[in-house]
C-alpha cells in the first residue's frame, strides 16, 4: 500500500493521458496486415453472433419432388411440393434469454480479440524499447572498451618501463577481450530483436519513436482494464447461458403450419388411342404444438451452468486482486529506477566536476590525456545509463497499458 500512496502524490504532478502523442495510437505500431487480420476477427464475430441471436427464429422449409416412370407403353408423371414452418413462439423465456446470449457471446469474443490485439501491441512497443536500449547499451559498451584500451595502453607503458610485471598487463588485456566479447552478444541480442520487430510490424525501427507512457491511477487502470471488462462479459454471458439451460427444460410452444401441392398426370393407350388421367390436390394446415421435455439430467445440466456462472464471478473478483497487486508491483519496481536514476545523475554530477579539475590539471601537465579521455567516456556512460533506465520505466508502465484502454481509443 505504500507505493499506492507514493502514487497517489505523482498523479498530482502528471497529467493522466493514454500516451504523449495523441497523433499516434498504439495500434500503429503493428503491421498492416497484423491490423487486418484482428479486422476479420471482429467481422466473423460479428457474423457468428448475428447467426447466434436469430438462431430461434425456424427455417422455412421447402421441398420439391418430380418423378417420371414409363413402365411398358404407359407414362407416369408425378410432382409434388411442400412448404413447411415449425417456429417456436414460447419457451418459459429461452427465447429472450437466447437473444441475451447471443449479444453477451459477442461482447465477450470481442473484449478476446481486444485483449490478443493488445498483447501484440505491447509486444511489438516492447521489442521496439528493447532495441532502443540495446542501442545505448552497445553505445555505453563502447565506451568501456576505449577505458579498457586506455588503461591497456597505460599497463603496456609501465609495463615496458619496468613499473609493472606482465601479470597486471595480462589482466588488462583479459579485460578488454571480455568487453569485447560482450559487444559482439549484444550486437547478437540487437539483431534478434529487430528481426521479431519487422514480423510484427511496418515501421522502420531506426526512425519509429517509443510513446512516453504517462502515470495512471489505480483506480482508472481498474475501470478501464480490458481485462476484467473481459471477465464481467463472460458473467454476463454465463448467467444468460444458465437461463437459457433452464427454459431447455420447460415446455415449448410452437406455430406450426403448411402447405401441400401433388400433380400426377398418366398416359396409357386404349383401343389404340392415347388416354390421358391427371389428377390436382392442394391443401394446408396450422396448428399449435406442445412439447415438454422430461429429462433424468436436467438438474444436473441445469447445476453445471449455474457452476459456470458462480465460477466466472469468482475469477472476476481474483482477477480484481491480481491487477490490483500488479499494479503496485509496477509502482515499486518504477521507484527502484527512480533511484538508480537519481544515483547516476549524482554520478553524472561527480564526473563532471572530476572531469573539469582533470582538464585544468591536463593543461597544467599534471595529468594525462589518458586521463581525461577516461574520465569523459565514464560520463558519457553514465549518461546512457540514465537514458536506458527511463526506458526500463516506459517497459514498466507498458505492462498496464497493454490492459488498459480508455472509451473511444
Amino acid at each position: 500500500m505504500k507505493a499506492l500512496k507514493l502514487f497517489t502524490l505523482l498523479c498530482l504532478a502528471f497529467n493522466t493521458l493514454t500516451y504523449a502523442n495523441e497523433d499516434n495510437t498504439l495500434d500503429s505500431y503493428i503491421s498492416g496486415l497484423k491490423q487486418k487480420q484482428f479486422r476479420y476477427e471482429y467481422e466473423k464475430n460479428e457474423a457468428e453472433s448475428s447467426k447466434l441471436r436469430d438462431s430461434w427464429i425456424a427455417p422455412l422449409q421447402f421441398n420439391y419432388s418430380y418423378i417420371k416412370n414409363k413402365p411398358y407403353d404407359d407414362e407416369l408423371k408425378s410432382q409434388s411440393a411442400t412448404i413447411r414452418i415449425n417456429q417456436p413462439i414460447f419457451q418459459g423465456g429461452g427465447i429472450y434469454y437466447g437473444i441475451k446470449f447471443a449479444n453477451a457471446s459477442k461482447l465477450y469474443s470481442d473484449y478476446t480479440i481486444d485483449v490478443a490485439r493488445r498483447k501484440m501491441i505491447k509486444e511489438t512497443i516492447a521489442l521496439l524499447m528493447q532495441i532502443k536500449q540495446q542501442e545505448l547499451r552497445i553505445k555505453a559498451q563502447n565506451l568501456q572498451i576505449k577505458n579498457a584500451e586506455i588503461n591497456l595502453a597505460q599497463k603496456k607503458e609501465q609495463y615496458l618501463n619496468g613499473q609493472l610485471d606482465s601479470g597486471f598487463l595480462d589482466n588488462a588485456i583479459i579485460q578488454r577481450n571480455i568487453l569485447i566479447q560482450a559487444l559482439y552478444d549484444m550486437q547478437t541480442a540487437e539483431e534478434r530483436l529487430i528481426n521479431h520487430f519487422t514480423t510484427l510490424s511496418d515501421l522502420d525501427y531506426k526512425h519509429a519513436t517509443i510513446p512516453h507512457l504517462e502515470y495512471i491511477s489505480a483506480k482508472k487502470f481498474l475501470k478501464h482494464n480490458i481485462v476484467l471488462k473481459q471477465t464481467d462479459a463472460l458473467i454476463e454471458k454465463n448467467l444468460y447461458a444458465k437461463n437459457v439451460r433452464i427454459a431447455k427444460y420447460l415446455p415449448r410452444v410452437s406455430f406450426t403450419a403448411g402447405y401441400n401441392w401433388n400433380n400426377s398426370e398418366q398416359q396409357f393407350k386404349f383401343k389404340s388411342n392415347i388416354q390421358t388421367s391427371t389428377n390436382d390436390s392442394q391443401y394446408y394446415d396450422y396448428g399449435i404444438r406442445i412439447n415438454i421435455p422430461l429429462d433424468f439430467n436436467a438438474f444436473r445440466d441445469i447445476e453445471s451452468a449455474k457452476i459456470d456462472f458462480l465460477k466466472a464471478r469468482v475469477v472476476a473478483e481474483d482477477r480484481k486482486r491480481e491487477f490490483t497487486a500488479l499494479f503496485e508491483q509496477v509502482l515499486k519496481n518504477i521507484e527502484n529506477f527512480d533511484k538508480k536514476i537519481t544515483l547516476s545523475k549524482e554520478n553524472i554530477e561527480l564526473y563532471s566536476k572530476l572531469l573539469t579539475d582533470t582538464k585544468r590539471l591536463f593543461k597544467a601537465g599534471y595529468k594525462t590525456e589518458y586521463d581525461v579521455e577516461t574520465l569523459s567516456n565514464s560520463l558519457k556512460i553514465q549518461e546512457l545509463d540514465t537514458q536506458i533506465y527511463e526506458i526500463d520505466k516506459q517497459l514498466e508502465l507498458l505492462n498496464l497499458y497493454e490492459m488498459y484502454v480508455e472509451e473511444g481509443k
